[in-house]
């Protein structure tokens, strides 16, 4: 069992049941205030009965609602998870709220840090430094960490591309070859558009790298590696800044392993790109 209950959560999403993903939603979203509830109140929020719960705490590996209750608490001692009501109507200061969004993005760096798999980040920067053609692909927000990967790997590669709308995805999966791969970011490892440009990107042969928050997502199942970033939030939460913090960091690991394994050819990329763009200067 993992020591952070919300990590536990994380890791176990996609074996709930519909009725205990329920929970995990609700208490993913209300950490603070489902420390102080009983058994009751929370089924009653969650729209489940109490034995779900119970059965829900004992499916992550704690004895009982109270031992699940103590480790919520434990959890949430550091940090306020920012929700944007608690700023509606001037509740708080200026000052609390930027002190609150600090803590949750640098606890989203703190988790992804903890997340980091020397093996699998190294396997990554293999494959994309093999590959032939490397696709960014994501959807909705997670798109805008894909053209952001596309952006940063072109001053080391030219054969990074960002491939945004949904159609074109399927193309380029339709098109791929074993020498390709698909970098794609999904935080909830759990969209329609992703899993079906990614059933037909593995039915061609390419190699899939998936950039999310749930290992275990339907995403998951279908990538031939899985890259973990931090952040607290459940699958259908609408996508926090710290949440794109967390992809951003592993992103710049990634990167930062991929030159490593060139330094010389990369620093004369980059003069060379410097120089082309010197003149777009004033």
């Amino acid at each position: 069992m993992q020591d952070n209950v919300f990590e536990t959560i994380s890791q176990a999403y996609y074996d709930l049941t519909a009725s205990e993903k329920k929970a995990a939603d609700y208490l993913m979203s209300h950490q603070q205030e489902s420390q102080f509830m009983s058994i009751a109140e929370l089924a009653d929020e969650c729209g489940v009965a109490e034995a779900t719960i119970s059965r829900f705490c004992r499916r992550l590996g704690y004895k009982g609602y109270n031992a699940f209750k103590l480790a919520i608490a434990n959890a949430t001692a550091r940090l306020t998870h920012p929700d944007a009501s608690d700023d509606e109507g001037g509740s708080t200061s200026f000052e609390d709220m930027a002190q609150r969004l600090y803590r949750t993005d640098h606890d989203a760096l703190s988790q992804a840090l903890a997340l980091l798999n020397r093996d699998a980040l190294c396997a990554a920067a293999d494959k994309l430094e093999s590959a032939r053609r490397v696709y960014c692909m994501g959807q909705g927000g997670s798109m805008l960490i894909a053209e952001e990967a596309a952006h940063l790997f072109s001053a080391a590669s030219g054969k990074f591309f960002a491939v945004r709308d949904s159609h074109m995805q399927m193309i380029r999966a339709a098109n791929s070859t074993a020498q390709d791969v698909l970098l794609y970011f999904s935080y909830s490892g759990a969209t329609r558009d992703m899993m079906e440009t990614l059933q037909v990107a593995r039915e061609q042969g390419a190699y899939i790298i998936l950039i999310t928050r749930f290992s275990k997502s339907p995403g998951g199942e279908l990538a031939d590696l899985v890259l973990q970033c931090g952040a607290n939030e459940s699958p259908l939460q609408l996508g926090s800044v710290a949440a794109k913090i967390a992809q951003l960091y592993l992103l710049d690991v990634l990167f930062a392993e991929f030159c490593r394994r060139r330094p010389e050819d990369f620093a004369q990329r980059r003069d060379r790109i410097a120089a082309a763009l010197a003149d777009k200067h004033l």
